[in-house]
């Protein structure tokens, strides 16, 4: 790595967006050869101040409420498209005022706000989640088809009469999966839900699409997309977040002191609980630059952040060196689901943000402090 992270602030996330700008080449080439349109999901990746570089390459976001909404038309300003399991009636004049697409988890939801959408002065495109029933996600609470799920509408309670006005099905089913799932998975919707798709002017494939990742099959995606445009002509839509910053960040972070309870214990100025969840969600376990496993170097130790909660841990690692207070560590692929899920739980700060160029080099964008705690609070 040629960035000087010894420079930076602690904690603080980075983006290399050479790396960024990479995953934006492999996605926009997906465009280029289908015709479809690729969003970025702000779920997954709202670090607006990179919008600028986005938006050469994708077609606009994807939004889970109106706040996102609001920041991906301020601050990309392509297409909007929003899918939220419920709206809030107070906020359905601005998501109107916000969106293009807008995407509803149930009829009654539809029905409950078409009259609106209908006398809008600006078009929208509306359409309705369905949930095939079928998925291969391994970890219940990042799975939408999961027993007793809240998102989208099942064939058994799917109204065809209650259509009028809906242009589009939206389905996401995959969590960080190659194509070969998603192949799998456009069989049942085609088998469940065909007869509908073939009413429809588009057809959302949702997220969890990791098209970015080395291993990637590009051509079963392709295929999968050119499947539904053949047979039924259908506008297709993906709205992957982690594809897009996949691999692209890191989170600097340093060694405040080690104790020993049992083995040697390192505690850190970040926080699984506050500055990466998706470490305790998943859970999973980051990898740290010039570490190993447990056990595979001289010296192993446990990292745990400094909050209250005993949980707040991290993983286990080992150097070739010993580690001590005031070290430097680098954890990578911590530009996704990082920023946007992070807490200031116990009063910890939030990691400064930063990005890389090799115009700029390092460029500070943020920097957090009391008054953005207390801003929380009341």
């Amino acid at each position: 790595m040629d960035i000087d992270f010894r420079t930076l602030p602690s904690p603080c996330y980075i983006v290399d967006e050479r790396l960024l700008l990479r995953n934006l080449e492999i996605l926009h080439s997906v465009q280029q050869r289908t015709g479809c349109s690729i969003l970025l999901a702000l779920k997954g990746f709202s670090m607006y101040s990179v919008f600028p570089l986005v938006g050469k390459y994708l077609k606009g976001v994807t939004a889970s409420s109106l706040f996102e909404a609001r920041l991906g038309k301020e601050e990309l300003g392509k297409e909007v498209h929003i899918y939220a399991p419920a709206y809030v009636d107070q906020e359905f004049d601005q998501i109107l005022e916000n969106c293009d697409h807008i995407v509803f988890n149930s009829f009654d939801q539809w029905n409950r706000f078409k009259a609106k959408v209908k006398n809008n002065k600006t078009k929208k495109s509306c359409g309705i989640r369905v949930n095939p029933e079928y998925s291969e996600i391994e970890t219940p609470i990042y799975d939408p088809c999961y027993k007793y799920s809240r998102l989208g509408v099942t064939l058994s309670n799917f109204r065809p009469e209650e259509l009028d006005g809906i242009e589009g099905l939206h389905f996401h089913t995959m969590c960080e999966q190659n194509s070969d799932t998603l192949a799998r998975t456009i069989q049942v919707v085609d088998q469940k839900f065909g007869e509908f798709i073939k009413r429809m002017k588009w057809l959302n494939l949702g997220g969890g699409h990791h098209i970015t990742r080395p291993d990637y099959d590009i051509e079963t995606l392709v295929r999968s997309i050119t499947f539904f445009q053949d047979k039924y002509g259908v506008d297709i839509y993906l709205e992957p977040g982690e594809a897009v910053a996949l691999n692209t960040g890191f989170l600097v972070a340093k060694v405040l002191d080690i104790v020993d309870n049992g083995m040697k214990i390192a505690i850190l100025d970040t926080s699984a609980a506050c500055h990466m969840p998706d470490v305790l969600e998943m859970p999973y376990r980051p990898n740290i630059i010039d570490a190993g496993m447990p056990g595979e170097h001289p010296y192993t130790y446990r990292f745990g952040g400094h909050t209250c909660l005993a949980g707040d841990i991290i993983g286990d690692y080992s150097f070739r060196q010993p580690i001590k207070p005031g070290d430097r560590l680098v954890f990578c692929d911590m530009a996704h689901y990082t920023m946007v899920k992070n807490n200031m739980f116990n009063g910890v700060n939030l990691p400064s943000i930063a990005r890389f160029n090799e115009a700029e080099g390092i460029k500070i964008v943020r920097q957090f402090g009391y008054e953005d705690f207390k801003a929380r609070l009341s």
